[in-house]
């Protein structure tokens, strides 16, 4: 069970403070949402954020591309101090960004959005490390989680128990305290979670919760 705190759902003017929150709550990961405006219909953030985060602290940075062409920009989101890279099986060239991310060393994540079946990643999660899956269409942080793309994990489980290429299973969108337990026991590994931490009243009691099962 890993937690990674999405930024997107952080008080950005106090984002050295905000940093050491996720710290104190026993999270392992921070996790970073870029996107381009053109894949989503949003824009956030840039390597230079990655680079100051990680001057802040040493957590795994987990950094997820929303891009249409993701190849251009691996190497200075490595550069920057990514820890691990996802980018979408929608996007261009999936397989060989997945390859140049690791060759640079760093962890490498396919994604699908809620509309894709889970069944496009089969060619790809043998280059894989991780992947997400998209519980609320990309782009804005606070919405409802949809619980019918929870099904996924069970089929990428499944398609990698097949292959003996075992993966982080990740899910992103709506997740909080009332529905964590649900996400965990579809088969994720990794919960990402950004305005149900940082807007709740105790973060890390919440955190604590769902690791004791009782939420």
């Amino acid at each position: 069970m890993i937690f990674a705190p999405s930024l997107l759902g952080a008080d950005l003017l106090n984002l050295g403070e905000e940093v050491r929150r996720v710290e104190s709550w026993g999270a392992e990961w921070i996790h970073f949402d870029q996107m381009d405006g053109h894949f989503v219909p949003n824009i956030s953030f840039g390597p230079a954020f990655v680079a100051a985060v990680r001057k802040k602290t040493d957590l795994f940075l987990d950094v997820h591309l929303m891009l249409s062409d993701p190849m251009n920009y691996i190497d200075a989101f490595a550069d920057a101090g990514a820890d691990g890279i996802t980018v979408h099986a929608e996007a261009a060239e999936p397989a060989a960004v997945l390859e140049k991310i690791r060759a640079r060393g760093l962890r490498a994540g396919i994604c699908v959005n809620p509309g894709t079946p889970a069944s496009v990643l089969k060619p790809l999660l043998p280059m894989a490390d991780l992947a997400l899956i998209m519980t609320v269409q990309p782009g804005f942080g606070g919405q409802k989680m949809r619980r019918e793309c929870l099904l996924k994990a069970a089929e990428i489980r499944a398609m990698t128990e097949a292959a003996r290429h075992p993966v982080l299973i990740e899910a992103d969108g709506g997740i909080n305290e009332g529905n964590a337990r649900e996400v965990l026991d579809a088969g994720v590994d990794v919960l990402v979670m950004g305005t149900g931490l940082f807007r709740a009243e105790d973060p890390a009691g919440v955190i604590a919760e769902i690791r004791g099962g009782r939420a």
